[in-house]
């Protein structure tokens, strides 16, 4: 590894699986200090020890739970350089089966979350020895831009994710605080919801790596290399945008 991220500090959502964990083990190979967070409480210390990184249980739905995990990052680090807000859940219900609880619940994570995760990060980064500065990097999804008919909580929330991030970052530019904000847009990528949804789906594997042009699935590790670059100084010019790490899906017309 390259050590791109020496004497940095971050705090990655949802690190017990997935894309959070792969992001866990890079950063950490590349000198950051890290805390992770996932309401997965056993598989999240398992992973951050592996790693290297220091674990805390979080809702990030939660405000006061927020307030905890910056304490506990300023408490042990003394600064914080980067934010990744990647928890995020699934509920695959369409516009007819969505129920008013599940709507609320998916919200609550998806975008309550990521909103108090730049809320409270730009707090802790305006504090930081030497003046302000990070990056905050939200997970966004290729449901942004294409619909899935069958979720559209989570079309709604990876929408409102986008338009909020660079919301986020045109205000941090103008105040001056130098705190970038940018999205990484996945396209299908394997995790635990592709695992757990073969059960039902067998030729789920197939059908994800036929969305992209190159005709395999992302890896968590593909969109860890998307959110170093995002947060290292190479991205020092680089806010409010959209990072597709999606192989192609976004640019191929659906007759093709």
């Amino acid at each position: 590894m390259t050590g791109r991220l020496q004497g940095k500090t971050a705090i990655i959502t949802g690190g017990a699986s997935g894309i959070g964990a792969a992001m866990v083990h890079r950063f950490v190979a590349e000198g950051a200090k890290i805390l992770s967070t996932d309401v997965q409480t056993e598989l999240g210390r398992k992973v951050a020890d592996e790693a290297g990184a220091l674990f805390m249980e979080q809702n990030v739905a939660e405000a006061s739970g927020w307030q905890a995990v910056m304490d506990k990052a300023q408490s042990e680090f003394g600064r914080l350089d980067i934010l990744i807000n990647n928890a995020g859940i699934v509920i695959a219900k369409s516009i007819e089966e969505i129920d008013l609880d599940s709507w609320h619940h998916l919200l609550g994570i998806n975008l309550t979350g990521v909103m108090l995760g730049c809320q409270n990060a730009i707090g802790a980064m305006k504090q930081n020895p030497g003046g302000s500065s990070g990056s905050i990097i939200n997970i966004a999804s290729t449901s942004a831009f294409t619909a899935l008919p069958g979720d559209v909580a989570y079309t709604a929330s990876k929408s409102a994710v986008r338009m909020l991030t660079k919301s986020v970052a045109v205000h941090c530019a103008q105040q001056g605080y130098n705190i970038r904000c940018n999205n990484i847009v996945p396209g299908g990528t394997h995790t635990g919801i592709i695992d757990a949804a073969k059960q039902v789906v067998p030729d789920i594997y197939d059908r994800v790596a036929a969305m992209s042009p190159l005709n395999r699935m992302g890896q968590g590790e593909d969109m860890a290399g998307a959110a170093l670059y995002l947060a290292s100084e190479d991205a020092a010019f680089v806010t409010g945008s959209d990072l597709l790490v999606d192989g192609g899906m976004l640019a191929v017309h659906p007759g093709y």
